[in-house]
C-alpha cells in the first residue's frame, strides 16, 4: 500500500499552499464526473519513483481562543492515526509558539517519523537563520521553505522519501481482494462485518488500519482471500462542526482509495439519502468496483414486485451507478450475506478486465455502423480506433479527428455498447479522447 503523509500545523501556516503546490505540479486530476462533487482533501503524488498519498488537514479555523487547543489536538491525533510520515508545518516568521510546542509534544508521543518544515522563508538566506530556533522543539532538523515561491521543497520531499516504511514486495500480487464497507452511520456496516466474521470464523489476523476508528481484517473463506475495511468510525460528533465532518469524509475517502470493491450500504427503511448519494459518488469517481447492498431487508414489508420497484427507486436516485449490481441482505439475520462473496469476486474481476485491441475495435466499428457519429456544421466525427489504456477501472483511449465533435451523449452510447458486449458489471468505464490527424492513421 502507498505510504500516507499528513500535513499538520496550526491555522495559517500555509498547509494548503504547500499541498496545492504539490498537487498542481505533480498530479493530473482526472476530469470530474458531471453532477458529483468531490472535496479534494487528499491526493496521490510521487517523489523519486515512490507513490504516496498526501493529506491536507488545512482549513481548521478555531471559532474562539478557548477551543484552539482542542481542535489542534483533534487534528494532530487524526494525522498521527492515519499517517506513515507526519509533515509538521510551522511559520518561520512567527518563531516557535505555544501552539507549536503543544503539537510537537503530541507528535513525539506517536513515535512516527516527523519532518519539521518552517514555511514562509520567502527571504531565504535571512529566514534560514531564523529556522534554527525550531531545534528547540526537539523533533530534529527544521527545513526552511517558501511554499509560495517553491523554494526548498525538494529537500523536504527527499526527507519524506527517506522516512517512508520499506517498500513492500508485491505480495499483494496474490488474489487478495480489498473490500471497503461504506455508507452513512447506523446503516449496519459493523453488523455486516461481524456477521461475516462470526459465521465463517476464519480470521487470519487483525491489522491496524491506516485510519482511526477503522480496522482492516484479513479474512479467508472457500471463495478466496479478502481484506475487509470497516469505516464504521465515520460519523458526526456532537458540538464539533465542519472540521470533524471533513475528517469523517477523509476517512471514507481513504478507505475507498485503498479498496478494490466498495460495498455501498443503504438502509432499506430510509431509502437512498443525499448522504448516500455523496458517498456512492466518491466510490464511482475513484473508479472502484461497487456493489449496492440494501440492508435491513428483513424489516421491510413486502408484496409482489417490491424488490423490482425498490431497485428502480435506487437506480433513479443513483443514476451514475446504474452499472452496480444490487443485493438485498439482512446483516442481523444473515439473509443473503453468503452470496456477497461471489458478487465481490465477480465485480473485482470486471474492474480489472483487459480487452484485446482487435476485439475492442470490432465492437466500436459495429457501434458506429448502428449509430453514425455526430456531425456539427457539416463536420462529422471520425473514430479511427480505440485501445485499452488501463484497468481498475477499465479505461479506453479513443482516437478521433476532432475532440469537439465527440459529444457526451455519443460517449455514453459507446460505453453502453462496450458494456453490452463485455458485461463490465459493477465497474465504472472511462473513455479518454485523443485527436489524430488523417495522415497519422
Amino acid at each position: 500500500m502507498k505510504p500516507i503523509v499528513a500535513i499538520i500545523g496550526k491555522p495559517n501556516v500555509g498547509k494548503s499552499t504547500f499541498f496545492n503546490y504539490l498537487v498542481g505540479s505533480r498530479i493530473s486530476i482526472v476530469q470530474d464526473t458531471p453532477g458529483v462533487t468531490r472535496d479534494r482533501i487528499y491526493a496521490e503524488t510521487n517523489w523519486r519513483g515512490r507513490n504516496f498519498t498526501l493529506i491536507d488537514t488545512g482549513g481548521i479555523e478555531p471559532e474562539s481562543e478557548d477551543i484552539i487547543l482542542s481542535q489542534m489536538r483533534e487534528q494532530a491525533n487524526l494525522a498521527i492515526a492515519m499517517a506513515d510520515v507526519i509533515l509538521f508545518l510551522t511559520d518561520v516568521r512567527q518563531g516557535v509558539t505555544a501552539a507549536d510546542r503543544e503539537i510537537a509534544l503530541m507528535l513525539k508521543k506517536s513515535k512516527k517519523p516527523i519532518v519539521l518544515v518552517c514555511n514562509k522563508a520567502d527571504n531565504f538566506d535571512k529566514d534560514k537563520q531564523e529556522a534554527y530556533e525550531f531545534y528547540n522543539l526537539g523533533i530534529g532538523e527544521p527545513y526552511p521553505i517558501s511554499a509560495t515561491n517553491a523554494i526548498g521543497i525538494g529537500d523536504v520531499l527527499d526527507k519524506i522519501y527517506e522516512s517512508f516504511p520499506p517498500k513492500m514486495q508485491k505480495e499483494e500480487e496474490d488474489t487478495t481482494i480489498k473490500v471497503a464497507v461504506i455508507g452513512k452511520p447506523n446503516v449496519g456496516k459493523s453488523s455486516l462485518i461481524n456477521k461475516i466474521l462470526g459465521e465463517n470464523r476464519a480470521i487470519v489476523s487483525d491489522i491496524a488500519g491506516t485510519t482511526r476508528d477503522a480496522i482492516d481484517t484479513e479474512f479467508e473463506n472457500d471463495k478466496g482471500k479478502y481484506i475487509l475495511i470497516d469505516t464504521a468510525g465515520v460519523r458526526r460528533k456532537n458540538k464539533v462542526k465542519e472540521s470533524i465532518e471533513k475528517f469523517s469524509i477523509m476517512r471514507t475517502l481513504l478507505a475507498i482509495e485503498r479498496a478494490d470493491v466498495c460495498l455501498m450500504m443503504i438502509d432499506s427503511i430510509e431509502g437512498v439519502t443525499d448522504q448516500d448519494a455523496k458517498i456512492a459518488g466518491e466510490a464511482h469517481e475513484a473508479g472502484k468496483g461497487v456493489i449496492i447492498v440494501v440492508n435491513k431487508w428483513d424489516a421491510m414489508e413486502k408484496e409482489t414486485g417490491t424488490l423490482e420497484k425498490y431497485k428502480k427507486e435506487v437506480y433513479d436516485k443513483l443514476k451514475y451507478l446504474s452499472y452496480a449490481p444490487i443485493i438485498f441482505v439482512s446483516a442481523k439475520t444473515g439473509q443473503r450475506v453468503h452470496k456477497l462473496f461471489d458478487l465481490i469476486n465477480y465485480v473485482a474481476e470486471q474492474n480489472a478486465i483487459r480487452i484485446a485491441t482487435s476485439v475492442l475495435n470490432q465492437v466500436i466499428n459495429e457501434a458506429i455502423a448502428i449509430v453514425q457519429p455526430p456531425t456539427d456544421k457539416g463536420k462529422r466525427l471520425k473514430i479511427y480506433y480505440g485501445t485499452q489504456a488501463s484497468t481498475k477501472p477499465p479505461t479506453f483511449v479513443i482516437f478521433v479527428n476532432n475532440k469537439q465533435l465527440f459529444h457526451f451523449s455519443y460517449e455514453r452510447y459507446l460505453i453502453n455498447q462496450i458494456r453490452k458486449e463485455f458485461g463490465l458489471e459493477g465497474t465504472p468505464v472511462r473513455i479518454m479522447v485523443r485527436e489524430k490527424n488523417e495522415k497519422d492513421v
